[in-house]
């Protein structure tokens, strides 16, 4: 069937590339789009890249895996989007929209009549997470922030999603498979599961990182996933899997509790113990000194890199083996 977003077509056995309009109130922003149309019937999976700013390899990857996909080796139909969030990635280099200090991946699924950000959000499920078969947001640590390669996903009382969203996961290759407990919040593929789209967060890379290598990790991982999933053969290029997927569980999250300079005393892929000093927040203007704590045992996937941080800025993530 003839696969249409908007004014963009693309007919069986058809690639077509354009843009299309997203009005954000006090702004009218252009979204990049590839419609790969597939030779034969299969399901539609859309890929996002770009959902924040300074998170470079998704944005390559998906480009690149524009290009590569040709619709005869497609059974059904892949949607790519590699820029989702053009005021971030164009606009500003972290994770928040220059438009209104918005952190879109808290907002999903946006909200039409809200802000900017929020209606960013709701453009991108109107147009193209809705009536998708599967969903998969790139990620990767910005240019402030170290982080171990995950794949995230989150539980569903649902037990046929669960299952699918986890296999999902699991297909992409990567050592650590990270899950949330809570089907809550406004993260794009929690929402995405709660209209009963199986959706994943892949994470790739760090510090801006935008190495050949990388790109080229990230896209042998979405290969084994559109392979997993019937859209293509098994590729014959792919790098062998060498270490089996292992499901961790995220056990908490480190915000700054006042604004500062960042001084960590902990590295991401170190073991911390609840209530362990990771880093200090020094005041600039007198010297003082505020410890920060780890609110959880286990190993911090990501931390913050940079050196000024504010109330609420995140300053790591701890996951821990869930056998």
């Amino acid at each position: 069937m003839t696969l249409t977003i908007g004014p963009l077509r693309a007919e069986p056995g058809q690639k077509t590339r354009g843009s299309l309009p997203a009005d954000l109130g006090t702004t009218t922003v252009e979204v990049p789009l590839i419609l790969v149309n597939g030779s034969r019937p299969g399901p539609r999976v859309v890929i996002t890249g770009g959902v924040h700013g300074g998170e470079f390899i998704g944005v390559d990857a998906a480009t690149r895996l524009a290009g590569l996909l040709e619709p005869d080796e497609v059974a059904g139909q892949v949607v790519i989007c590699p820029v989702a969030n053009p005021p971030a990635v164009y606009g500003g280099r972290l994770n928040i929209s220059p438009l209104d200090g918005v952190n879109i991946n808290r907002v999903f699924p946006g909200d039409k009549d809200g802000g900017p950000t929020d209606r960013m959000a709701a453009w991108l499920f109107e147009h193209l997470i809705d009536g998708a078969d599967s969903y998969v947001d790139l990620h990767s640590g910005g240019i402030d922030q170290h982080l171990l390669d995950f794949v995230g996903y989150r539980l569903t009382s649902d037990d046929e999603l669960g299952g699918k969203i986890k296999a999902m996961a699991h297909a992409v290759g990567y050592e650590r498979v990270i899950f949330g407990n809570s089907p809550d919040g406004g993260n794009s593929h929690a929402a995405a599961n709660r209209q009963g789209v199986p959706a994943i967060l892949v994470e790739t890379g760090q510090l801006g990182d935008r190495d050949p290598a990388t790109v080229r990790r990230l896209l042998d991982g979405l290969y084994r996933l559109l392979h997993h999933l019937g859209v293509i053969e098994a590729p014959q290029h792919l790098a062998p899997v060498t270490v089996q997927p292992r499901d961790w569980i995220w056990t908490g999250e480190v915000e700054s509790p006042v604004a500062g300079l960042w001084y960590p005393d902990a590295a991401t892929g170190d073991e911390v113990t609840e209530g362990q000093t990771i880093g200090r927040i020094i005041n600039p203007v007198d010297g003082t000194e505020h410890k920060v704590a780890a609110v959880s045992t286990g190993t911090i996937i990501y931390c913050m890199n940079g050196l000024s941080v504010r109330p609420g800025t995140h300053l790591a993530a701890i996951a821990t083996p869930h056998d």
